[in-house]
């Protein structure tokens, strides 16, 4: 592929003071800027002090170069990396210059899109650079790493291998009718359609751990006013985020704070206690309690093992399941009432006490458990699809779908290879690209036509 026309410039870390900024260039001029900058021809790879001059030759900075010759760079271009102190109008007067010099300011993600372009990474990939930089947690990060690796697309490499065998078998009678060709076998189709359809459900039940990876586990925090929501949230935070006092209906509205516990970001969100004999304002405050209970990952169901057994409005209970649920019986510091407990026989239960911190540590370790369960397993692999994969793997699915119900109304062969097409297709939107010369290899070498 030829390089594009121009060179372009970006400061590579973010804006603000610090000991250092790094400003990256990529392009067909970057080895002369280099020669320029550092008055002779850098050797790859190796990093060269010197000093920065604008082209009036004023000094602007005492600067690290780094040059790295295509295609052993990121973007499979000329590069260049220039460390100056991180005083923003430094790093602002260097990128200044350097657009004197002839090159352009790189558009969002401009550097990561000409890896892309120039093969470096497949788009699956290119996502993952964004996933890495945003990890939040443990988990998240070693998902982002597996996915910068190839993971996702290794796995979308062997389904279009499938497909692509599939689709040759198929195409070989309809292209080459005339051809001594063993007879047509549709039971195998159907065999390798199903193997492919399970395949392409594994991936697609990963999307949930993907956006609790990249957003953190939603965890509401709901129960009755005074039970201990808000002592609770601030406990698991660490500090005091939440007001707490004595008096009932305190949390008017929802709180919501990023916590990482273990391996896994958590969002917590504390919401208004649901009274049954709310205020105007407080059955505001309930109304968004129970939205974001419904938008919940987990609930964590809090009461006072101190009082009598708490009634909860029905449109509460009708959300909750063990799956999605876990009860909570706070004020473990204070004489129990054993019957609080017998309704949420049926949950997996927790007795804390957020005054004084007693099993909180227990509570940790179930949050933990309770997001580890979302993860699936493809493989040796930590695969966590996000949006636009799932959209994709699942219009690919509907045409496996779609090809398979036309061979079992044997339907013809070509209809079956025009839904499988669409299939390959969608495949091929995961990592950006499809090589369809890839099944005329198939085609060929599976039934030696022309032989």
């Amino acid at each position: 592929m030829a390089h594009p026309p121009d060179t372009i410039a970006a400061l590579a870390t973010p804006t603000g003071t610090s000991a250092l900024a790094v400003i990256r260039i990529s392009g067909p001029d970057t080895a002369r800027l280099a020669r320029e900058l550092c008055g002779a021809a850098l050797p790859p790879r190796t990093a060269h002090r010197t000093d920065y001059r604008d082209r009036d030759g004023v000094l602007v900075d005492d600067v690290l170069a780094t040059f790295f010759r295509a295609p052993a760079s990121y973007t499979s271009e000329d590069s260049l990396e220039i460390s100056c102190h991180g005083n923003p109008f430094i790093a602002q007067r260097i990128l200044t210059d350097l657009l004197a010099r002839g090159c352009r300011s790189a558009g969002p993600g401009e550097f990561t899109q000409r890896a892309f372009l120039h093969g470096r990474l497949d788009l699956s990939q290119a996502e993952a650079v964004m996933d890495l930089i945003h990890a939040r947690s443990e988990r998240a990060l070693a998902a982002a790493n597996q996915q910068l690796r190839g993971a996702l697309g290794r796995h979308m490499a062997v389904l279009v291998d499938g497909l692509l065998g599939v689709l040759a078998r198929i195409e070989a009678y309809i292209d080459f009718p005339e051809e001594d060709l063993p007879a047509e076998d549709r039971a195998r189709v159907q065999t390798e359609i199903a193997r492919l359809s399970l395949e392409t459900d594994r991936l697609l039940a990963t999307n949930r751990y993907g956006d609790v990876l990249r957003e953190g586990l939603k965890t509401v925090i709901l129960g009755l006013p005074n039970a201990g929501k808000s002592m609770l949230l601030n406990r698991l935070l660490g500090h005091e985020r939440a007001l707490v006092s004595p008096e009932p209906g305190t949390t008017r509205d929802y709180l919501e704070e990023r916590i990482v516990i273990g391996p896994h970001s958590l969002r917590l969100i504390d919401t208004a206690g649901l009274n049954p004999s709310p205020a105007p304002l407080e059955q505001r405050g309930i109304a968004l309690s129970l939205e974001r209970a419904q938008e919940a990952d987990l609930i964590l169901l809090v009461f006072d093992a101190s009082q009598p057994a708490p009634t909860f409005p029905p449109e509460i209970m009708g959300q909750l399941t063990p799956e999605r649920t876990l009860v909570v019986a706070n004020k473990a510091d204070l004489p129990a009432l054993s019957e609080n407990y017998k309704q949420f026989k049926q949950f997996e239960l927790v007795i804390i006490s957020a005054l004084t911190g007693e099993g909180i540590e227990s509570l940790r370790e179930a949050l933990v458990r309770r997001a580890e369960a979302l993860a699936v397993s493809v493989g040796d692999d930590l695969i966590a699809i996000n949006a636009r994969h799932a959209d994709t793997l699942a219009r690919a699915k509907a045409s496996l779908s779609a090809a398979a119900a036309k061979l079992e109304a044997n339907e013809a062969s070509e209809l079956v290879a025009s839904e499988l097409r669409e299939a390959l297709n969608a495949y091929g939107e995961i990592a950006g690209k499809i090589d369809h010369e890839r099944m005329l290899d198939h085609l060929f070498s599976s039934f030696c036509i022309g032989k």
